[in-house]
């Protein structure tokens, strides 16, 4: 009997068949393999499970008995994270283990590898317990950090002869700093100011570029804007535009105490980024550009909660020490841009600077008199 001649088009098609079902197999075996990996990484074996836990058992005690975090965990921030930030415990991790975590990794600026293996947990584990302690202390900002009221004079001022009574209406400083940020190549040029790399502005989270003017208006009139009381003001460096609730600097005298006293900004971001070297770090962080605020955020949250509960003296007079032997930022000049108000202001300027010359020659020519 002959064989059937097939149709040259019917060939090609049981050929193009012969090739999809092998395609096919081909899928299913590297599946099957990939899966059987996948089941063997993320189901350890209950020996392993064990050693992990007597590893963080062994860890927490350390953590908790020594050094800063035992003096944060021992007072009100547990209670105070689960009542109001709503963290809660997971099925393996402890309240206490959560935020000794946290301030490990903010404390010694650490990668969430290093981390995860320290405490043998997976590295999705250790992100997600961080974010979980991050969400609950930005929870807590309104008890921490309040807009000023300016019915008080500072303490600062009204004991200081230097500054009392000509800053009387002062109630702040306001200044910016630059922390780095990670961000796409095609977004870098956009970050990187003069800091050579790519940074946002904590005033306002704008990239490391936009100037001191356009970031100062954007804090007096985005939604959670900056209030300041009428007839009160802050003091700012010369790179801010002089207006009715912002003094810059000026002349002689006036400018030394201004600066003397403007210094406060200075010395809070000095303790900040001694005590959270997360902020401070110039290496290229591993964090997207709205997490880097979330934490400089949380940041400035736990530094204000450490003065009203736990103030230490010894470390603010070495942060101190450090800042005065430091270099030095390099003076910027006033801003010549015309400002809403910016007559009164120069009035009231004026008059500070001259009633604080009158009282400073005063005083001296009565010295010399004597």
């Amino acid at each position: 009997m002959d064989t059937p001649v097939l149709n040259p088009a019917h060939a090609l098609r049981a050929q193009q068949l012969q090739v999809v079902n092998l395609i096919c197999l081909l899928l299913t075996f590297i599946i099957q393999r990939n899966m059987a990996n996948i089941k063997r990484v993320r189901l350890p074996t209950r020996k392993l499970i064990l050693e992990r836990q007597d590893v963080r058992e062994e860890l927490l005690p350390n953590l908790l008995e020594g050094g800063q975090c035992h003096d944060l965990i021992r007072m009100r921030l547990c209670e105070i994270l689960q009542t109001v930030g709503g963290l809660r415990r997971t099925q393996r991790m402890s309240v206490e283990e959560h935020i000794a975590r946290f301030f490990y990794i903010v404390s010694n600026d650490l990668r969430s590898r290093f981390t995860s293996w320290m405490y043998r947990h997976s590295r999705s584990t250790t992100s997600r317990c961080f974010h979980r302690v991050l969400r609950s202390i930005i929870a807590i900002e309104g008890f921490y950090i309040q807009q000023p009221k300016g019915d008080v004079v500072s303490r600062e001022i009204q004991e200081s002869r230097r500054f009392y009574p000509f800053f009387k209406d002062c109630i702040g400083a306001i200044d910016g700093t630059h922390v780095r940020v990670h961000v796409p190549n095609r977004d870098a040029p956009r970050y990187r100011g003069r800091k050579g790399y790519p940074t946002i502005n904590v005033l306002t989270g704008w990239e490391g570029t936009a100037s001191d003017s356009r970031i100062i208006k954007n804090t007096f009139t985005r939604d959670d804007k900056l209030l300041i009381p009428s007839g009160k003001y802050c003091l700012v460096d010369g790179g801010l535009p002089h207006m009715s609730k912002l003094m810059a600097p000026y002349r002689c005298l006036f400018n030394l105490r201004h600066a003397s006293l403007r210094n406060a900004i200075e010395q809070a971001f000095g303790f900040l980024k001694r005590r959270f070297p997360i902020i401070r770090s110039t290496t290229e962080p591993f964090y997207s550009c709205e997490t880097q605020s979330a934490i400089f955020l949380a940041c400035c949250i736990l530094h204000n909660f450490l003065l009203d509960e736990y103030r230490d003296i010894n470390f603010e007079d070495e942060v101190m020490r450090e800042i005065l032997n430091g270099p030095q930022e390099q003076y910027r000049r006033n801003s010549t841009k015309t400002n809403e108000g910016n007559s009164s202001a120069e009035q009231l300027r004026n008059s500070i600077a001259n009633e604080m010359w009158a009282n400073y020659l005063c005083h001296n020519w009565k010295f010399c008199v004597m």
